[in-house]
């Protein structure tokens, strides 16, 4: 898949961080993908995970302190394929979500794009 594949794919962003969210609805964007969100807490990012139509996620790990995996098990529930960011790499990752698809901060397009790429859309 090219990332004229990823071209109207509508892709839901949890980001705390107010830089590193822009830089990615920036990237998300240069790909032709439509951002939902960006949510910036896990009781922004429910709603949207339960309810909004999207393709695929890109999660922040640690969102100030509170874990994503609420978040992460909607979206599994539902079938919707994401990946975790995360500074930490997988070794952040708990038991239950040990080999998900994981983004290593800081990243670059092309790996958010290699990331995406791999996932089952």
């Amino acid at each position: 898949m090219s990332s004229a594949a990823l071209n109207g794919m509508r892709i839901l962003v949890v980001e705390d961080e107010m830089l590193v969210s822009m830089l990615l609805e920036d990237m998300l964007a240069d790909f032709g993908c439509s951002v939902v969100g960006p949510a910036p807490t896990i009781a922004d990012a429910m709603p949207l995970a339960t309810g909004a139509g999207i393709d695929a996620a890109v999660l922040d790990l640690n969102l100030g302190g509170d874990s994503i995996y609420p978040v992460a098990d909607v979206l599994k529930a539902r079938g919707v394929p994401f990946v975790f960011a995360s500074g930490y790499g997988e070794s952040g990752l708990n038991d239950a979500h040990r080999g998900a698809p994981m983004l290593q901060k800081p990243y670059r397009q092309a790996d958010l794009e290699r990331a995406l790429r791999g996932l089952k859309l």
